[in-house]
């Protein structure tokens, strides 16, 4: 881990423990690093069976735990449809997420459909997990994880410090003194000033950033040839420290046009760029009034509490006790401060 981002969260761990539950949350996309864990942890239990997909999201989420020390955990998933209010904009929303070809190299799966199979049981299976911990799980039908991450943190917790775990950019357009993202995969902190290292910009402008180049993970097309250098040339307001809009580029480029491609490609897709910012902002997230106030119910719910003995009983059950080095202390380790407020029964 790079120095200066382990210097931070050592600083983070000497810190006085919070008095308020809500001070510190940490907020998780749940399919995005399950996904990943299925994918990358070669994990199998003593009977040889794949369980990558729950041994490496628990290893994950311990390590963020144990080294941010949040006051609450909550995991968002995909609802039911979560995407569908996406894919009515625009229908190849994530088409490319389709999946035909195995992701894993794992031996026991010989197909995509037995691959399916396995992440279907395991995803299942660690939802039982997770009810045992002292951690608070949302899946709200008709929302992305991605909509009700960024609501948590912008209209339930305006005044608390957010971190939002994910390998998503998209999140990075929400950070700001409050809120910050942490990547699993590369275990570091995306602040203001670590954005404008990394892509030369500013955080409140990396939507705009993202409108234009696009999101291939998401299925969504940007403008070609609009890399980082060429836009800092031609689009300079893109990177000072004033928030631009959409508006702004295409006043910009019509007053300042100097017959490029950039130029003319950008003017002669106002419309696509328009379905992007529909697409990707997440500031102002368009969800159902019902949807807010079932997302306000869960989040005002106490931490429940840690179940120690069931965690225990069905980590025997599935064999992957020896995949997690002393569960005991792990479980002591990593959600001691979370159930101490569980136990407190404080929401406030």
């Amino acid at each position: 881990m790079n120095k200066k981002y382990a210097d931070m969260l050592a600083s983070l761990s000497k810190q006085d423990l919070p008095k308020n539950a809500n001070d510190r949350i940490l907020i998780i996309d749940g399919l995005n690093t399950f996904i990943r864990s299925f994918v990358v942890v070669p994990t199998v239990n003593e009977h040889g069976t794949h369980v990558g997909g729950i041994t490496g999201f628990l290893m994950s989420i311990g390590y963020a735990i144990r080294n941010i020390k949040p006051t609450r955990v909550i995991i968002c998933f995909d609802g039911k449809g979560g995407s569908q209010r996406r894919r009515k904009l625009f229908p190849d929303y994530k088409a490319t997420r389709r999946v035909k070809h195995r992701m894993t190299r794992i031996n026991e799966f010989n197909s995509v459909d037995d691959e399916r199979v396995a992440m279907a049981q395991q995803l299942q299976r660690l939802s039982q997990y997770l009810e045992q911990l002292p951690i608070t799980v949302m899946s709200i039908e008709n929302i992305e994880a991605d909509d009700a991450m960024a609501y948590i943190s912008q209209q339930v917790y305006p005044k608390s410090q957010c971190i939002l775990m994910s390998t998503d950019k998209d999140f990075l357009q929400l950070v700001d003194d409050r809120v910050q993202v942490w990547s699993p995969t590369k275990k570091k902190f995306y602040g203001r000033e670590t954005i404008s290292e990394e892509f030369s910009i500013e955080s409140k402008n990396f939507l705009m950033y993202r409108v234009i180049t696009g999101d291939s993970s998401d299925n969504i097309p940007g403008i070609r040839g609009a890399g980082t250098k060429t836009l800092m040339k031609r689009l300079p307001l893109l990177f000072e420290q004033d928030k631009v809009s959409l508006n702004n580029i295409f006043e910009f480029i019509e007053k300042n046009n100097d017959g490029t491609k950039l130029a003319k490609d950008i003017l002669d897709s106002k419309d696509i760029l328009e379905l992007n910012f529909k697409l990707m902002q997440l500031e102002e997230v368009d969800i159902s009034g019902r949807s807010k106030e079932s997302i306000h119910n869960i989040c005002s719910h106490d931490i429940p509490k840690l179940v120690k003995p069931t965690f225990m009983k069905m980590l025997l059950e599935d064999s992957i006790n020896m995949n997690i080095k002393n569960p005991e202390l792990w479980l002591k380790d990593t959600f001691s401060v979370l159930n101490a407020f569980a136990l407190k029964g404080d929401n406030n």
